[in-house]
């Protein structure tokens, strides 16, 4: 019952983000198998939201699964194709295809593989639309999302290599003096 609470406040929260709306779409012009947008850019939409402030969108990470043309090359010419549509965005476009190499770990068979793989549980959220409709994709849920608790993802948990990145990682981030509500756990 939850979930479904919190997935109508996430839909409710990009609905009155036209900036969002328009990544949103400009993402589903390029028409690619099982695409979303995803990590930072919903994850700090929805703790400006429930903070009260505003930061700055500092990347839009676009991911999607394509087996049969892993190449940087396409995703760079995804990411210009998205610069035509709206320019001045700091795009990130990736096929979760070839993801899973820089983590070392087995191939991803579609995005909600490789969002599960993504190093903290409020930034393992992904959206998209569809017949303009929001689709959510959250391997973990959203209460981590909306209760501002920021831990380990199950594979960054149990792997002691991937729990040393998410650690430098969260770290690095430095969260909590833009969020100031946040519980992060670090170890």
């Amino acid at each position: 019952m939850i979930f479904l609470k919190y997935e109508l406040e996430l839909t409710d929260i990009i609905k009155s983000d036209q900036l969002l709306m328009s990544i949103l779409k400009a993402v589903q012009v390029l028409q690619l198998n099982d695409c979303w947008v995803a990590a930072g850019v919903i994850r700090n939409k929805v703790w400006d939201y429930l903070h009260n402030v505003h930061t700055e969108i500092n990347d839009i990470d676009v991911i999607y699964f394509d087996e049969f043309d892993s190449s940087i090359g396409k995703e760079k010419a995804l990411e210009s194709k998205l610069r035509e549509i709206m320019p001045d965005q700091p795009w990130s476009v990736k096929n979760q295809a070839r993801m899973h190499i820089k983590n070392k770990i087995s191939p991803y068979g579609s995005s909600f593989d490789g969002v599960a793989h993504f190093p903290e549980t409020p930034t393992a959220i992904a959206v998209r639309l569809n017949n303009n409709h929001i689709e959510i994709l959250a391997p973990y849920g959203l209460t981590d999302l909306f209760e501002g608790i920021v831990r380990p993802t199950p594979p960054f948990n149990q792997n002691s290599e991937l729990h040393t990145i998410y650690s430098n990682r969260i770290r690095s981030k430095n969260w909590g003096s833009i969020w100031s509500k946040l519980t992060v756990e670090f170890e």
